[in-house]
Formats: C-alpha cells, sequence, structure tokens
C-alpha cells in the first residue's frame, strides 16, 4: 500500500493506493496540530511509502514520510490519473490558487499561482459567504440565481469585504453582491489561465470545483474549452502524491 498525504493550509487529505486503486481516503481540519491530525489519520495504514505534498510536507518529511513533492507536481499528477489527456489543471486551495499547463506527456510545463493574497481563494469565499450571511455550501447556489450585474473592483481580501458591507448598505441584493463576489475570483482565473495558456480540456481540483457557480462562470469565459473535475476533487493532490510513491 502507497499513501499520499496532501497537508493543506485548512484541510489534510489522505489517498491509500493499491495497485494503482484508491482504497481508502480520509479528510479532516488541520486544525491547531496538524502534525497530531496527521498521525492520527495515517496510523491506521500499513504503507510501504508515504509521499507528502502541500504546506506541510515538511513537516511530514521530518516524522513521517519518505519523500515530499510539490502541490504543482501533486495535483498535475492527480489530474492525469482521472483525465489522462487533460493539459491544464485549476486548483484553489486555502491559501492559494493555481493554474498548472501540462505537455502531452502530463509533466509540468508552466504554472501561474497567486499565493501572496487571499483573494480568490477558498478562504476568501469563506469570508465573504460569512460576510452576507450564507452558509459556504448555500453561497454558490445563491449566486447563479442572480442575473443583475455588480462588480468588486478591490484585489484585496481586507478592502474587498469593505465593498461588500458598502453594497450591502446601499440596498444591494444578497444575492447580486455573492455573484459579483464569485465574478471576482473567476476574473483572476481567467487572468491566470490567459498567462499560461490553456487547453480544451481543464481539470478543476480543490474542494472549490464543488461550487457550483464558479464552474458554470468558467463555462461562460472559456468558451470550447470543457471544464471537468473528478468526484472528489478535494482529494486530487493526495492521490497524485500516492500515485507518484507507487512510481518510485
Amino acid at each position: 500500500m502507497r499513501v499520499g498525504i496532501d497537508l493543506g493550509s485548512r484541510t489534510i487529505k489522505v489517498a491509500a493506493m493499491c495497485n494503482g486503486q484508491l482504497v481508502d481516503h480520509q479528510l479532516a481540519e488541520s486544525g491547531f496540530d496538524p502534525y497530531g491530525q496527521s498521525m492520527a489519520m495515517i496510523k491506521k495504514y500499513e504503507a510501504e511509502k508515504i509521499v507528502a505534498t502541500g504546506y506541510g510536507r515538511h513537516l511530514a518529511q521530518e516524522h513521517f514520510a519518505q519523500e515530499v513533492i510539490t502541490e504543482i507536481k501533486a495535483h498535475a499528477i492527480g489530474a492525469r490519473h482521472f483525465f489522462p489527456d487533460c493539459r491544464t489543471v485549476i486548483d484553489i486551495g486555502g491559501q492559494d490558487s493555481k493554474v498548472i499547463s501540462l505537455d502531452e506527456q502530463g509533466r509540468v510545463a508552466n504554472f501561474q499561482m497567486n499565493d501572496k493574497c487571499a483573494a480568490g481563494t477558498s478562504r476568501f469565499l469563506e469570508i465573504m459567504a460569512a460576510t452576507l450571511g450564507f452558509r459556504l455550501d448555500e453561497f454558490g447556489p445563491a449566486a447563479l440565481e442572480s442575473q443583475n450585474e455588480a462588480n468588486i473592483n478591490s484585489m484585496c481580501t481586507v478592502f474587498a469585504e469593505s465593498e461588500v458591507i458598502s453594497m450591502k448598505n446601499r440596498g444591494i441584493p444578497r444575492k447580486d453582491i455573492a455573484r459579483a463576489v464569485h465574478l471576482s475570483v473567476v476574473n483572476r482565473l481567467v487572468i491566470m489561465l490567459s498567462r499560461v495558456g490553456f487547453g480544451r480540456k481543464i481539470v478543476f481540483s480543490g474542494g472549490v470545483a464543488r461550487n457550483p457557480c464558479i464552474v458554470h462562470m468558467l463555462h461562460e469565459w472559456l468558451g470550447e474549452a470543457k471544464v471537468e473535475s473528478s468526484p472528489a476533487p478535494d482529494l486530487i493532490g493526495a492521490i497524485g502524491a500516492a500515485i507518484h510513491a507507487g512510481k518510485c
């Protein structure tokens, strides 16, 4: 059995694979003790090899992982596992967002990362949902119901939140503001995609891939390009790490 663990800024994901097949997986909040949480998650496995990725990968290497790989490589491997012909990967994590371009063999050819600001990340969406009084799982569907144009211009989470509060105070409906928040995230992704270049099949990984409004807006922006996601987009990085563990 080979195990991949993705120690993200918000959640920890574990994927256990045997003979190329996913046999078990786990997902939990990172909490205040990511090391303790990781150890509790992996102790049930008799792993031949553990490969770690994510923000906490070096912590894992100090204590239990035999090897680490970058999130870029892990998501590239995981995406190609589910979609062998994909050439572009979008990943929105807790504290960053990434667009990865792959060559024909699935190797990383180029990438763009927004890791200097929380805007455009899942944390940004959480903050904005709370500001507008939505649960995170209802935020995307609510934004989809709006047909009205509203814009958030700030590129900073703090200032964007101030814009949202100002829009609320002007009486703009919550759903319209929610749509504006989602559009600001998609606008950032489109800029990153245009810099990297993208193929006709794009794989969306990370928990935000479950947000129907983000997916819908991406389809609108990208025209003929097809945006797809695995049944478990949160696990793509961990699965990529587990696959890498099986190759070496």
